[in-house]
């Protein structure tokens, strides 16, 4: 676990694991740019942000056995690169990263799964639950998942061969049915705003943290992909007024193009590559 770093004026930061630095510092400067980059030098950029060598390693090792990376060598040099698992995976939390806060487009229609999962498939039914999750879904009832949006989540039930345990509606809120009510229980929205708070709170001033451009776009990525995978995105109909999301990410946004070029420059001279065919 990657100790907690300090990026604004004494406040301390969450706790962000070193997979999920990994995977912003992948997605930043490895993917689709058809190369892949020293061990040595995403040890190098890890340990600016606080996380040992060892833990890095063990990291880099896990991912590639879950099949998101794969080593090349060049004599006796290891290099990264992205497997095609792997830059799906990171595709997906790129367009997390650059999408709306807020849908600005909603037809007032709602998407409900219901499941039904033997026992005997627990772990495929908690695999489900985190997926749900990542597509915007929330629990409304037991076995009762829906989501604003029309996002089809057929791919994902394929791949856990559940397809056949579930079936999915589209529908609209009637007669008493509120729909804000529906969004306060499915999410806990107090929570996800805390975190947006939080974070506005820790990157309003970085001039005296002590970390380079690089290491701060990683840090300040990593912890908005930890944000943005607990928050569904909804409608502005269902949020409450002036949702701290909005400020959080234009704050987001601004540091993140700002930090941009010397980030870059930084991530040239540290992570040596190779092209990756």
């Amino acid at each position: 676990m990657l100790p907690a770093v300090v990026p604004s004026g004494g406040v301390t930061a969450a706790a962000v694991r070193p997979e999920t630095l990994l995977l912003t510092l992948f997605g930043d400067y490895v993917l689709d740019r058809g190369i892949a980059v020293s061990t040595g030098g995403v040890i190098a950029v890890l340990e600016h942000l606080g996380v040992s060598e060892h833990a890095t390693r063990a990291t880099l090792s896990r991912m590639s056995r879950r099949g998101l990376l794969r080593t090349l060598r060049q004599g006796r040099q290891a290099f990264l690169g992205l497997t095609a698992h792997g830059t799906t995976v990171l595709r997906d939390g790129q367009r997390k990263l650059d999408g709306d806060i807020v849908e600005r487009h909603w037809d007032s229609r709602w998407t409900l799964l219901t499941f039904s999962v033997p026992e005997s498939r627990r772990a495929d039914r908690h695999a489900l639950r985190t997926r749900l999750g990542w597509f915007g879904f929330g629990p409304l009832r037991s076995g009762l998942w829906v989501s604003p949006s029309a996002k089809d989540v057929s791919g994902a039930l394929a791949e856990l061969d559940l397809l056949e345990h579930a079936e999915v509606f589209r529908a609209e809120a009637s007669m008493w049915t509120d729909p804000a009510r529906i969004a306060r229980e499915a999410w806990d929205l107090p929570e996800i705003a805390a975190g947006y708070d939080q974070f506005r709170q820790r990157w309003t001033d970085t001039a005296s943290d002590g970390f380079d451009e690089l290491a701060r776009r990683v840090q300040l990525g990593a912890e908005w992909l930890l944000l943005i995978r607990r928050d569904p995105v909804l409608p502005a109909a269902l949020l409450p007024a002036d949702w701290p999301g909005v400020r959080a990410a234009a704050l987001f946004r601004t540091l993140r193009q700002q930090w941009a070029g010397p980030a870059d420059r930084s991530a040239r001279e540290i992570l040596t590559s190779i092209v990756d065919e």
